[in-house]
């Protein structure tokens, strides 16, 4: 039988370069999956059910957390839900992939609690909340409302990096790339 994977987890404040970082160690040519997460938020653009989240109702949502078929899950904004199936975790493990998680602080904190050695925490934080504001602003998706709230929860968020095992302040992406890149090979034994 194959060896089981490991888990690599990432968490960050929105902004902050996260999903930036994920997306280059998936096209590294290393042994990953990515763990599709479940949302009760609605698809944005081109997101497709299954691929980017599994998108669920707040009803279908509470159901599965009753059920307990979360590993972690948080109600991020009222009646946004994000959470994390144990069985998309396990299917991957099982096969001998190293899943990566791209959740919020909470959920890479309940997720490394929970895996422990198996897994390696890594948050990603931004050189600070002024470049963090200005790179909502650019992405152009939220209103000034949307960023606001989520400049607030950043902050909140940030007091959380203590909790994980390396951080990476996301400045030069380039020397971000290299770090986590370097970090997750040395975990996973490549």
């Amino acid at each position: 039988m194959s060896q089981r994977g490991k888990l690599i987890i990432f968490s960050a404040p929105s902004g902050s370069g996260k999903s930036t970082l994920i997306n280059y160690l998936m096209q590294q040519g290393l042994p990953l999956s990515f763990s599709v997460s479940a949302t009760s938020r609605a698809p944005r653009g081109e997101e497709q059910h299954g691929k980017e989240y599994y998108f669920l109702s707040v009803e279908e949502f509470r159901t599965r957390i009753k059920q307990g078929d979360f590993l972690e899950y948080e109600e991020v904004y009222p009646g946004k839900f994000y959470g994390t199936l144990k069985s998309e975790v396990e299917r991957l493990r099982d096969a001998g992939r190293h899943v990566i998680f791209d959740v919020d602080v909470v959920g890479g904190v309940n997720i490394k609690r929970f895996y422990a050695d198996d897994a390696l925490s890594i948050f990603i934080q931004p050189p600070s909340v002024e470049v963090l504001h200005q790179r909502l602003v650019g992405r152009g998706t939220d209103a000034p409302d949307v960023i606001a709230t989520r400049i607030a929860k950043a902050e909140q968020e940030l007091t959380y990096a203590a909790q994980f095992d390396r951080v990476v302040v996301n400045d030069v992406l380039q020397e971000a790339q290299r770090e986590v890149l370097e970090l997750v090979s040395r975990f996973i034994g490549r």
